[in-house]
């Protein structure tokens, strides 16, 4: 049965994007100093306004506001006609320290909280993750790439942008073609729908999405109500962990826990999310599967996962139980050994705040390594 699937993404300039890359700024600033951190760092942007709060236990002193500059700054809030700019925003800070009842859970290195988490792998992109997703994720990130490394080419461009892109997939759930294209830019005042309609499409989409997929039923939308010059935390307050859709799978696979942003490795909302995308791709790298989808489940306080889950779909060479047997005995999925074995205690995480937090092979993505194919092989032997 073919079908259509649809995926977005949005822009390190969206507001909930600023508030997940202020929350890992923080976090990436105490983990440089303080490993062993305990941070749950959330943060709230408005117009002029950004406030942090959360429960941060730490020998490390951040200067919150100059950290919340310095992120508003790079992501290019630079101009009071944004009405949000990293000169005049009012930085406000709400912070206390870890809760005694949860830490003497996590001191004897028990799971920071309960919950399921997801991780998820398809071999329909050689980053293993959705094409719907790739998609936009690469359309948000060249709009970005064209406002701070060619400005010249689209001068008008603002910090804030969405994407999204549908596909057709076939009988045999391999993707056929290009249904539709969604692109909304934030603009300056002076510039034509018209101008930025044709910019989009032959700087943005034409360059981010292989021809062979357009086609002249193809469906593309730039800007839809033919305006977007309020945009950025003006226009719409942000909220750290409102985009883990756009964080994770773009809808393909479920997400469960909680968010992902300003939560040091302890939280098996981020560890284990990250340890179960790490073994489902490596899943289906070692060619065990053609999709991957695994679920692990914890009790506060506890060590070990209350449960593994293994679907694949019905493309496994071996079962999913015996799939999920082979990694409760072989694969450390404690709290402590996920930290461990991907190195996490590491200030790597205002990287993943936006553009996804998977698919991605850059330095400190360690869940992204391909390192566990040679083991998987020979356990299912």
């Amino acid at each position: 049965m073919s079908y259509f699937f649809t995926s977005e993404s949005v822009s390190e300039g969206h507001p909930d994007k600023v508030c997940d890359q202020i929350s890992d700024a923080i976090l990436d600033d105490i983990l440089k100093h303080d490993p062993t951190a305990r941070v749950a760092c959330e943060t709230f942007c408005a117009t002029g306004l950004v406030l942090v709060g959360g429960e941060i236990t730490t020998k490390h002193y951040v200067d919150v506001p100059k950290v919340v500059r310095k992120v508003v700054q790079e992501i290019g809030y630079t101009k009071g006609e944004y009405r949000f700019d990293y000169h005049s925003i009012n930085v406000m800070s709400a912070i206390n320290t870890q809760s005694p009842d949860i830490a003497m859970g996590v001191n004897t290195g028990g799971a920071g909280d309960q919950g399921m988490m997801f991780g998820y792998a398809t071999n329909e992109t050689k980053e293993y993750m959705p094409m719907t997703l790739v998609f936009s994720h690469n359309l948000v990130k060249k709009l970005a790439d064209i406002r701070k490394k060619q400005p010249k080419l689209m001068p008008y461009l603002r910090p804030d942008s969405k994407s999204q892109v549908t596909i057709e997939y076939g009988n045999d759930n391999k993707p056929k073609r290009v249904e539709a294209v969604v692109v909304s830019t934030q603009h300056d005042g002076y510039v034509s729908q018209k101008k930025i309609r044709e910019d989009v499409i032959k700087n943005v989409i034409k360059k981010v999405i292989p021809s062979k997929l357009l086609d002249k039923n193809t469906k593309i939308h730039v800007n839809p109500t033919g305006k977007f010059e309020i945009g950025g935390p003006h226009g719409d307050t942000g909220l750290t962990g409102r985009k883990i859709i756009v964080d994770t799978y773009g809808g393909k696979a479920p997400h469960g826990g909680g968010a992902f942003s300003g939560k040091d490795p302890s939280k098996v909302d981020r560890s284990a999310a990250y340890a179960s995308r790490h073994i489902a791709k490596n899943i289906v790298a070692a060619k065990l599967a053609d999709e991957c989808l695994i679920q692990l489940s914890y009790a506060i306080g506890v060590a070990q996962p209350v449960s593994i889950f293994v679907n694949t779909f019905g493309t496994g060479k071996i079962s999913d139980e015996k799939l999920a047997n082979i990694i409760r005995k072989n694969i450390d999925l404690t709290p402590a050994g996920i930290i461990r074995r991907l190195n996490l205690r590491k200030p790597v995480y205002r990287n993943t705040a936006a553009y996804g937090h998977f698919g991605r092979n850059e330095i400190g993505f360690t869940w992204e390594k391909l390192d566990l194919i040679d083991k998987l092989k020979k356990l299912i032997k």
